[in-house]
């Protein structure tokens, strides 16, 4: 039987050495050992990791990965099936909320930028100028991006609400994806008119412009699809915008090279 060794196998499927690494601590793609000690895996393990690749691509957690693996040894598609018709369903709920969540941050944006675009009153500002109040709501929009899904069982000796403290350092971006990412959260990055260090992270202020806002959430976003380490917290006043992103301390280097905190 033909193996391949952990770089062979890597640039097979597309995922880079280090997360192939990490799925082997996890328990999800075990590998045997040459008499060199080196990896080796065979066919089964490119066809398993591309179910892995598959499901983390659904946005599952590792623990229902772990799981799903664990029946599908068993041999049965119709059981893996059955158990992934209500993961897939929670998906589906989790992404249909955070949509309404994201059309409500939308609006909120639109009749801030609508109001004020509209004449300033003259003077100073007051209690009905638009700056820091609309129509008795108040001005500033806290948004968190954290992810939805409550803590696993594991997770809970995590401060309460903060399972990305213990979250695995792992992006499942590899290749061209990861090199595309980076990019593009250093153009925002790069309209920021100010870095702040805060504990455990950096806090970025950025004009405040309904597309400015837009665009950083829906990256914040899509940066928790691959690492769930990190934490994002967007703030919106009629001044400025504000995202403060905190990771655990594994990742103090990650978070420098994407954010400019400091290693």
């Amino acid at each position: 039987m033909s193996t391949l060794r952990i770089s062979q196998l890597a640039e097979r499927c597309g995922v880079p050495a280090s997360t192939l690494r990490f799925y082997e601590t996890a328990g999800l793609l075990p590998a045997e050992r040459t008499a060199s000690g080196y990896r080796a895996y065979d066919e089964e393990s490119v066809e398993r990791l591309a179910f892995i690749s598959s499901a983390k691509l659904l946005g599952l957690a590792l623990e229902d990965i772990r799981d799903l693996l664990d029946v599908r040894d068993d041999g049965v598609c119709a059981a893996v099936r059955a158990r992934m018709v209500p993961l897939v369903a929670d998906r589906i709920a989790d992404a249909d909320r955070r949509a309404a969540e994201l059309t409500a941050f939308s609006a909120r944006l639109a009749d801030v930028h609508e109001q004020l675009a509209g004449p300033a009153p003259s003077g100073a500002c007051g209690p009905d100028c638009g700056c820091t109040s609309e129509g008795g709501a108040p001005g500033p929009v806290l948004v968190e991006l954290s992810p939805a899904r409550p803590p696993a069982p594991a997770q809970m000796s995590a401060k309460a609400g903060e399972p990305w403290r213990e979250a695995p350092v792992a992006c499942t971006l590899g290749g061209d994806e990861l090199e595309e990412r980076t990019a593009q959260w250093r153009v925002l990055v790069a309209r920021a008119t100010e870095h702040q260090e805060v504990p455990d992270g950096v806090r970025l202020t950025f004009p405040s412009t309904p597309e400015l806002a837009a665009e950083l959430s829906s990256l914040a976003a899509a940066e928790q699809g691959c690492c769930a380490f990190f934490d994002f917290t967007l703030h919106l006043a009629p001044t400025a915008l504000t995202l403060t992103i905190r990771a655990p301390e594994a990742a103090k280097s990650l978070l420098a090279d994407l954010f400019g905190a400091a290693s």
